[in-house]
């Protein structure tokens, strides 16, 4: 009998023409294969590599953890730098520039170039880059790298080349920015202090010249001196030595007097005249106490001293807070005159800086308006006006108000969607904004000539969706709904049913919206559905509830009679199925009274809905047992036919909204009939079933015991989280997918020792279950190369998210404990936190004993948002053994497909993607029906034929009747992507309903009726006969398949080392192609429907689960991902739109001349010092300062690869341009003083001919002749 099976499975492997049509799994990954086809169709593919170029193209959102701020008064355009070497430049809407650093250090500090199109970054690694703002996409020209000393602090005088730079030993350097040449010229810690001094200043906190002569340097050092260097003389004007810690500084504009501030709250004023001591300390929140003493105050960060003509300087300063008011807010101060003004912030402040009229440090400054990076948000607050109102950012900074937990993008829109949604939007704007413009509004944007409406969708962790406009590179947001206003608000709870609770209960899981119909469906975390329709009026209206019980555990059928528990069809009509699946009657569990209710309580009475997004039908997946329902996993609706389909680990469910009915309710495997291809084995029924209530649904991210949770990954990628390089079991990771059958029975849990087969068979993480890891003597690491460096940062472990447990693969104790395998841990809650995939908590293991190969289970769990037991989580378990036969019998064959039909296939089945068509059911059919495509985590794809009455009453009247098939295609991996292509190779969109608004006011010229637009297979393709193609993708294979022949026509697979995540069948270049995303990085377009690779770029490697939540592909050859928690990023993989991208760029720099400074006056310059003499160039440069060390900094050119080139190019072709042109203009301007010159020389001519014919005339005439 052992014999016969394997002589099966492998004719099963080899055949290229077996069952189905599968392919031979020999085929080399990257080779499409040809089987042979009843018909050849000859279709004309019009793509090529050519085609194809991946850039970024725009990144979207308030910049992640930033760091400086800088602000270019004359050009009006702002700079963030962030911790994680990036730096986004900000102008008007649409002037949005992201640069990112290559060593990936934090941004320290930003300094303009006023008004020059140039930025320098001072990183973490203390090197000084300078950016050419002059170009759409900045690039670095020039880099400095500090060898010895580490960079503190940077100051850029207005209109000089040379930048002072401060270090942590106390010096401070001096930097030619055009050369990017450290000067022989430094200042020395030890010769600015007095020589009676005994320690250390510290590091340089502040340099800043002096506005009345700019040949003073006020340095200020973090111990709490203040130093003024005369740079001329090259000493030291005055010392202060303050008892308190320096933390800034600020000049009064007229260079005589200068603010600091200080570690104790205090700010001190002082007067050049007299040093000794400051002339007014003030502490602007500390208040004094009963017994005569200051309250202590927290450190004043920074302060500002601006200056007005018609009022009070205004003082500005964050920080100072006394440190007995616990829980108070980061604040901002405004001290103007007498007033002082605290403005309470949501976020720490981490730099702010007064906008001014003039950038002149030594005029009177007219500050309007102030710039406050938050940590999380940016505000500008409008000085002009008494209440200090907030100005309305026009840029999406917003995303992250809720962590973000899935996204969808849709290109080519109706054109009329957008203007719709932002009027509905725009009525419930916030107000109280400022009525002065947003002043940050440099650069130039316009709109380019290749736009389409595109929309993106963000679901959040409060139940909240947010439509944004993202035409033309840009992202605005259109109109925000909260689904949690369909139900009931959650009760308060104590005890144990509060440990129960869902903290987000609304949290969004996957979103399917059709742009044509309007028509949304929202699936959240509780394992509800809510389905929306559009509305341009406001309605009275009660949401319809339905319930589902959609909990199958088939492994748990042991008996012919517990039959009666499996899913079946519902009788036509029937609004509930609750009546086929009762519950279990001897059910004593604590969770008892949980049975047959759902997660959350819909709102039953009439509600008052508002214009746009209306809920009509809410769908609840019901507890069993004393079970919470597993989450959904996959979603399909379709307006044309009026039906949901969505399924989960345990099964499929078809509701007819329209009718308000459940058409259909089964478990997986009663999918199949008679045509299942696995032969299933049966599972021991579990011995506990009240324990998998505590953990069988979970939030999106809450995998691990409360106990474990140590940080968020949200602030570290996943590389970060564990170097734990123990011996583990890794062979499993060289084919993430496959899943060793065995070739005995030896490992039917019912013959394994019972504790082993009670542990086996009580795993209740039905979907996505992946292999455990099992420690041993011997066990080495083996991985494959690509992966090591991808994937495997996580305690080194590759496991596709859809691999199935290996039943060959039994874990011996090495010691009886039996008892305590079948014992489950400490229940843990089912619901916590539902974090997004932009910030997931996750704990590892800390005790060094443990594995910790819960990560990659994690990792791979939050990626599907299904939760799984681990029992290394909650206890700990005896450690197992492997025998040297049980290695060889069970381990990984790189050879065997996932979807290779082997006789001992484990049981447990998802649903993976859901797609409805117009597409035959069975072979013989003759022309195309209303088809539900059904994918499988098994690697299967069903296919399920509907009648549905075409008639608009009857289709009211009559129910729709649908059933499967018996079709079964069948893949490498689990099944994510279904398309449709007719046979001239043009895809198939799928019929929808053409909008219209059941609340609109009673017309009797309206027509009611229901317009469906429909897309047969067979209407376009008269020529080539009947039939259409199926291009079906999973996550290690894709095939394209001729229907209704089901003939397998080209076969392409994906990968072998890596798995795919995100695949779409995306229109690019008025063609078609397959896009595929896979976790190693790759993102790869095949050509359909022959599947040639077309382009394959090693992009991005997936160190994080947010990006592999968020990826997702659209038409056009665009794709968006969640770079950070708080950011979108957008790309493109087309050339077409690579080569247009500088035209939809903005300009960061346009052309503005500097305003002039004002006269000062003669006696005022005469009495104030002259600031204009002196001569930096003369000062600092090698002829009089010398040469630096060479050893103290590095020159790094900017030139790094062709993009530096280009750079470097293009500056070198302007500044020829430009000499040409000011040579042309020097001609022309002599050419007009010749000209000038010769009419002068004639007029001299002429004047002396009249001048002689005058004196002859004259000449003989006496006096009194005249």
């Amino acid at each position: 009998m052992k014999k016969f099976r394997k002589v099966l499975d492998g004719l099963t492997t080899s055949s290229p023409g077996g069952t189905m049509g599968s392919p031979s799994s020999g085929s080399a990954a990257g080779t499409p294969t040809a089987a042979p086809t009843p018909k050849e169709i000859d279709i004309q593919e019009t793509l090529v590599s050519e085609n194809f170029q991946m850039c970024k193209t725009v990144r979207h959102g308030f910049p992640y953890q930033p760091t400086a701020l800088a602000f270019d008064p004359v050009q009006k355009i702002l700079a963030i730098g962030s911790r994680t070497g990036g730096v986004r430049i900000l102008g008007r809407p649409g002037v949005d520039c992201y640069c990112q650093h290559e060593s990936g250090s934090a941004v320290l500090q930003l300094q303009f170039l006023i008004n020059e199109g140039a930025l320098v970054t001072a990183c973490a690694d203390d090197t000084l880059h300078l950016w050419n703002l002059r170009q759409r996409r900045p690039a670095v020209l020039h880099s400095l790298k500090f060898n010895r000393e580490r960079i503190t602090f940077c100051h850029l005088p207005f209109q000089s080349k040379w930048l002072y730079v401060g270090t942590e030993r106390g010096n401070t350097h001096i930097v030619n920015i055009e050369s990017f040449i450290l000067s022989g010229y430094v200042i020395m810690w030890n010769k600015a202090i007095e020589l009676s001094t005994k320690t250390h200043p510290g590091p340089v906190v502040h340099l800043s010249d002096c506005p009345k002569d700019e040949g003073k340097l006020l340095i200020g050092f973090e111990s709490g001196m203040i130093v003024q260097w005369d740079l001329r003389g090259k000493k030291a004007d005055f010392r202060i030595c303050y008892d308190e810690a320096i933390h800034s500084a600020g000049w009064h504009h007229e260079g005589k007097q200068f603010m600091c501030s200080h570690s104790d709250g205090s700010l001190s004023m002082w007067n050049l005249r007299n040093t000794l001591k400051p002339f007014q300390v003030t502490f602007p929140h500390g208040k004094i106490q009963k017994d005569g003493r200051k309250e202590s105050c927290k450190p004043i960060l920074k302060v500002e001293y601006k200056t007005s003509r018609s009022s009070e300087p205004f003082v500005i300063f964050s920080g100072g807070l006394s440190y007995d008011k616990a829980g108070r807010r980061p604040t901002l101060t405004i001290m103007h005159g007498k007033a002082i003004t605290v403005l309470e912030m949501d976020y720490p402040i981490v730099e702010f800086m007064a906008l001014c009229e003039t950038p002149y440090n030594n005029e009177v400054q007219e500050p309007y308006a102030v710039v406050v990076l938050l940590e999380k948000d940016l505000i500008v607050v409008d000085l002009t006006q008494s209440n200090y109102p907030v100005c309305e950012n026009p840029y999406p900074m917003d995303i992250h108000e809720s962590p973000v937990t899935c996204t969808a993008y849709f290109a080519d829109c109706p054109p009329n969607l957008i203007p719709i949604l932002y009027s509905i939007g725009a009525k419930h704007k916030k107000t109280g904004y400022s009525q002065k413009e947003w002043p940050i509004a440099g650069g130039l944007w316009t709109l380019g000539c290749n736009t389409y409406p595109e929309i993106i969708l963000t679901g959040h962790a409060d139940g909240s969706i947010k439509f944004w406009d993202a035409s033309a590179i840009t992202l605005q947001m259109l109109y925000k709904l909260k689904t949690s206003k369909a139900f009931e608000k959650p009760k308060p709870v104590e005890g144990r049913a509060a440990d129960l609770m869902e903290e987000d209960p609304f949290a969004v899981q996957m979103v399917s919206w059709c742009p044509q119909s309007r028509i949304l469906c929202v699936v959240g975390i509780s394992a509800h559905i809510i389905l929306y329709r559009f509305s341009k009026y406001d309605a009275n209206t009660q949401i319809t509830s339905l319930e589902v019980r959609l909990q199958c555990e088939s492994e748990d059928v042991i008996s012919p009679s517990d039959n009666e528990n499996n899913p079946c069809f519902s009788e036509s009509g029937s609004h509930s199925p609750q009546t086929h699946h009762p519950a279990s009657p001897g059910s004593k569990t604590p969770e008892g009274n949980k049975d047959t209710i759902p997660c959350l309580k819909v709102k039953e009475r009439m509600v008052r809905v508002p214009p746009g997004y209306q809920a009509e039908l809410v769908i609840q997946l019901l507890w069993v047992d004393g079970e919470p329902p597993q989450q959904i996993t996959s979603l399909d609706i379709n307006s044309a036919y009026g039906l949901l389909a969505f399924g989960n680990c345990n099964g499929l469910a078809v509701v007819d909204y329209l009718q308000k009915t459940i058409l259909l309710c089964m478990s997986t495997l009663d999918l199949y009939g008679g045509a299942d291809p696995y032969q299933r084995l049966t599972r021991s029924p579990r011995r506990n079933r009240q324990s998998t209530s505590d953990f069988s649904m979970r939030g999106l991210s809450n995998f691990y015991s409360d106990s474990k949770k140590r940080f968020r990954t949200s602030y570290q990628s996943l590389t970060e989280l564990s170097d734990n390089q123990q011996s583990i079991d890794m062979e499993r990771s060289k084919s993430p997918t496959s899943v060793h059958y065995p070739t005995s029975l030896h490992n039917d849990p019912r013959v394994l020792p019972e504790p082993v087969a009670s542990l086996r068979a009580s795993h209740c993480s039905p979907v996505f279950y992946l292999l455990d890891n099992v420690k041993g003597p011997g066990r080495k690491l083996s991985l494959p190369t690509d992966l090591k460096t991808d994937l495997d940062h996580v305690n080194g472990h590759c496991t596709s998210p859809t691999s199935q447990p290996s039943a060959g693969k039994p874990r011996v104790p090495m010691v009886p404990e039996g008892p305590r395998l079948t014992r489950r841990g400490p229940g843990r809650p089912p619901f916590r936190k539902a974090q997004s995939a932009a910030c997931m908590e996750i704990s590892l293991p800390v005790s060094h004993t443990e594995v910790g190969y819960a990560s990659r289970r994690a990792m791979l769990q939050q990626f599907h948002g299904v939760t799984m037991y681990s029992h290394d989580e909650h206890h700990s378990t005896p450690p197992y053994s492997w025998t040297d036969k049980e290695s060889r019998e069970n381990s990984f064959s790189r050879s065997r497909s996932s979807s290779v039909s082997s006789i001992d296939r484990d049981t447990k089945e998802a649903i993976t993607t859901l797609q409805f068509g117009e597409s035959y059911g069975r072979k013989n059919d003759a022309l195309p029906n209303p088809c539900l495509w059904v994918g499988t985590s098994l690697g299967v794809a069903l296919v399920i034929p509907m009648s549905i009455p075409t008639d608009h009453e009857e289709r009211m009247e009559v129910p729709v009747t649908m059933g499967p098939s018996g079709t079964v295609l069948m893949l490498k991996g689990s099944v994510l992507r279904f398309g449709f292509l007719d046979c001239m190779g043009s895809l198939i969109q799928s019929p929808y309903e053409v909008w219209r608004d059941l609340n609109g006011p009673e017309d009797p010229d309206r027509v009611r009726k229901r317009k469906l637009v429909h897309f047969s297979p067979s209407s376009s393709q008269d020529s080539c006969g009947e039939g259409h193609l199926a291009v079906v993708c999973s996550e290690r294979q894709a095939k394209v398949i001729l229907m209704p022949s089901q003939s397998v026509l080209f076969v392409h697979n994906i990968t072998e080392s890596s798995f795919v995540l995100r695949a779409d069948v995306v229109s690019v270049s008025n063609s078609v192609c397959l896009a595929c995303f896979c976790a190693n990085g790759h993102i790869m377009t095949l050509s359909l429907p022959s599947l040639r690779p077309l382009m394959d770029v090693n992009y991005l490697p997936l160190t994080d689960m947010r990006i592999a939540r968020t990826f997702c592909f659209t038409n056009g050859g665009q794709a968006l991902y969640l770079s950070s928690p708080t950011e979108i990023q957008r790309i493109t993989y087309s050339q077409e739109m690579c080569d247009n991208l500088q035209e939809m760029l903005g300009e960061l720099f346009t052309p503005i001349e500097t305003p002039e400074a004002q006269n000062r006056g003669f006696l005022k310059g005469f009495f104030g010092g002259n600031s204009h003499n002196f001569d930096r160039e003369e000062l600092f440069g090698e002829a009089s300062a010398g040469k630096a060390s060479r050893s103290l900094a590095q020159h790094i050119p900017g030139q790094a690869g062709m993009e530096g080139m280009k750079v470097a190019a293009s500056g070198v072709v302007g500044d020829l341009a430009r000499a040409r042109i000011a040579l042309d203009e020097r001609g022309q301007r002599l050419g007009e003083l010749e000209d000038r010159t010769a009419l002068m020389m004639t007029s001299a001519d002429v004047f002396s001919k009249h001048a002689h014919e005058l004196m002859l005339k004259c000449k003989d005439k006496k006096w009194y002749q005249f």
